[in-house]
């Protein structure tokens, strides 16, 4: 299967979650189903994905770095 860097908020759907997250996706479905009844909604945005985001911190070779500064949040609190 072939990663997408990016997808058009006209293809979202609620399944695209785990790519593009939950804002993204319900803003995909916003703009595919109110579009549909007449309301006016921006075109030709994209979305960069999570695939896209974290193949560009390992190929910038920060990705050890991000971990070491974040080793001892306490994301519990």
């Amino acid at each position: 299967m072939i990663q997408e860097f990016v997808k058009w908020f006209e293809e979202l759907t609620i399944g695209d979650v785990p790519s593009v997250g939950g804002k993204n996706a319900s803003l995909g479905e916003m703009i595919r189903n109110l579009g549909q009844k007449g309301v006016r909604v921006p075109s030709d945005l994209l979305q960069i994905t999570a695939y896209a985001y974290k193949y560009m911190i390992e190929k910038a070779g920060i990705d050890f770095k991000i971990k070491e500064i974040l080793k001892d949040l306490d994301t519990m609190t």
